[in-house]
């Protein structure tokens, strides 16, 4: 796939088919993403890949925690928006047009309540990369490099016909990581990628976000 051609179609993947993710195309995807840039080459990125019953235990034991009103704890900062910026207004509307495309009303709490679910269960994906950094490491430094391969995972996801899904739902509770994926305390777990092939038939994967024109975030200087 043209490198341009997978940015325009990247998305994030709300559901899957349970058809399972070959170890070898998912170890050729971190293989390739790997030779994404860094600051001075550190590679301050680390992997753990579930599927199969391992996931299951840490999909039931998410779901248990969030169901018995645990309060998710993150290892790294949770994006927060300001109430009444930009970033909050386009964080609203994104949910609008998921909740529109689900047929989910504003005062259903149930519904509400299973959407929400869905992201502790990776969308219920076949497989899922969960991303972590050293400790020794400064909390904010290595997140640009995170992001880095982050993307370039997802990018070329593409060129082997699935779908992905950057969450920290995922990872908000560490101690389940910890437990079931053995995930040692010496390492920061940052995000998780929800990877497998699309269900194009769920109402949420029809989704297209807009994004705001580069004129409207864009200082040009020095053109003629």
């Amino acid at each position: 796939m043209d490198i341009i051609e997978a940015v325009k179609e990247r998305k994030s993947i709300r559901c899957y088919r349970p058809d399972p993710v070959p170890k070898q195309v998912l170890e050729e995807i971190l293989e390739l993403a790997s030779r994404a840039p860094s600051a001075m080459n550190t590679q301050p990125w680390e992997f753990t890949v579930l599927t199969g019953s391992v996931l299951q235990d840490v999909v039931r034991s998410n779901v248990e925690l969030l169901r018995s009103g645990a309060p998710p704890n993150p290892e790294h900062a949770v994006v927060g928006w300001p109430k009444d910026s930009v970033y909050r207004l386009r964080q609203v509307n994104l949910a609008k047009q998921l909740f529109e495309l689900m047929d989910i009303s504003r005062e259903d709490r149930d519904k509400r309540k299973q959407w929400l679910e869905r992201g502790f269960r990776y969308f219920d994906a076949p497989a899922v990369i969960v991303v972590s950094t050293d400790r020794s490491l400064s909390e904010s430094g290595p997140l640009l490099d995170i992001g880095a391969i982050v993307q370039t995972i997802c990018l070329i996801a593409l060129h082997f016909g699935l779908g992905t899904c950057i969450e920290d739902q995922g990872v908000a509770y560490p101690q389940v990581l910890r437990k079931y994926a053995r995930i040692p305390e010496s390492k920061r777990i940052i995000a998780a990628v929800a990877i497998g092939y699309p269900a194009w038939d769920f109402p949420a994967n029809k989704l297209e976000t807009e994004r705001e024109p580069v004129q409207n975030t864009t200082t040009w200087l020095g053109f003629n």
